[in-house]
């Protein structure tokens, strides 16, 4: 197998005045990204069909200008905490610490400039297709406590898939939740609405009225939420049925039934028209579906694209929303001598 490539070009100047650059990594006969150090974008993701025709399967913007006008955390690294947070508010070793309420009254995907308005630096590492990306978040960055060292390392893997490894580390306990907030769209155009899901949970987590877990963790059997086999995204997304109402769609966070912390397919995706299969690998112990609701069409993508209402999907790997705030979730806390480890893989399965 020829040996997979990376390479570098300018891709503009952020509004701090940094320079942004935009790498693509090529595996020969698999698939290509381009990634840009502001935000550890993944600009592009092209992978073939099922008749070996390439297609760009992930929304995004043209150039730079495009995110810094409009982007809504299209295909970013999301943190230091991805998804929500209460009231914009959590406490942490008796101290309370506050956040900025920039989604109603409560804190989303890090605030109003998280880790997806950085500009990170980049090391290609060795021959093979790897970027590491870094980032320091210092004390008190959006309201977070301690200076938190992130690494985001893309590689692409001889299965055709894009992987993701993040690292971080403090000096004072925080608490940590990353993700990569893809848009995917299989078909390359249109919306999702006939795109074949199937997620690894018999739970999800049911949310308030402003999208905050209720603390439950809910059966999917008999519910819209019920992923267990096969099912287009669209089949069910119009039922009368509180939760979809409350999200305008499906923005839920999934319990997956793997164990924390072990690399496994936990959602698989098909296109029926192209065959395009996506899988999700994560370590994490849940995934967000989010369904493009709040895509409305003011958003122009590449090539003069317009992104309207469900043109893409999002399966956010994570920790749950809130989990600052709830006891029984799983753990985000981060102390000082400890690493946060995660593990996120978009692979496309080739047709035979």
């Amino acid at each position: 197998m020829e040996a997979a490539l990376i390479t570098r070009a300018p891709f503009g100047v952020a509004p701090d005045g940094l320079a942004v650059e935009l790498f693509t990594l090529r595996r020969p006969g698999g698939i290509e990204a381009r990634i840009c150090t502001y935000g550890g974008i993944i600009v592009s993701l092209k992978t073939p069909d099922r008749n070996g025709r390439l297609d760009d399967v992930v929304l995004g913007c043209d150039d730079l200008a495009g995110y810094l006008a409009l982007s809504p955390y299209l295909g970013a690294l999301v943190g230091r905490y991805a998804n929500r947070i209460a009231q914009a508010a959590f406490t942490v070793d008796g101290v309370k610490y506050n956040l900025a309420a920039n989604n109603g009254p409560n804190a989303l995907h890090g605030g109003r400039k998280g880790f997806d308005k950085a500009v990170w630096q980049a090391a290609p590492v060795g021959t093979g297709a790897r970027l590491v990306l870094s980032y320091l978040s210092k004390d008190g960055e959006e309201g977070y406590p301690g200076n938190l060292s992130v690494e985001a390392a893309y590689s692409l893997t001889e299965d055709h898939g894009l992987r993701l490894d993040f690292t971080a580390t403090t000096d004072k306990t925080t608490v940590v939740n990353l993700t990569q907030h893809a848009y995917f769209n299989l078909a390359g155009g249109g919306d999702v609405l006939g795109h074949e899901v199937q997620i690894d949970a018999d739970r999800f987590t049911p949310v308030d009225a402003t999208l905050i877990p209720t603390g439950e963790l809910r059966p999917v059997a008999g519910t819209p939420f019920d992923f267990r086999q096969p099912m287009a995204i669209g089949a069910r997304i119009e039922q009368d049925d509180e939760q979809l109402k409350r999200g305008q769609g499906y923005d839920h966070n999934f319990v997956l039934n793997h164990p924390t912390g072990r690399l496994d397919v936990v959602a698989r995706v098909r296109e029926p028209g192209t065959g395009r299969v996506l899988e999700v690998l994560t370590t994490e112990p849940g995934v967000q579906l989010y369904t493009g609701n709040f895509l409305n069409g003011a958003v122009k993508g590449k090539d003069g694209r317009v992104y309207g209402r469900r043109s893409g999907f999002c399966l956010e790997a994570q920790h749950f929303p809130d989990s600052p705030n709830q006891p029984a979730f799983p753990p985000v806390t981060l102390k000082p001598g400890e690493v946060f480890r995660s593990t996120i893989v978009f692979r496309f399965p080739q047709h035979g």
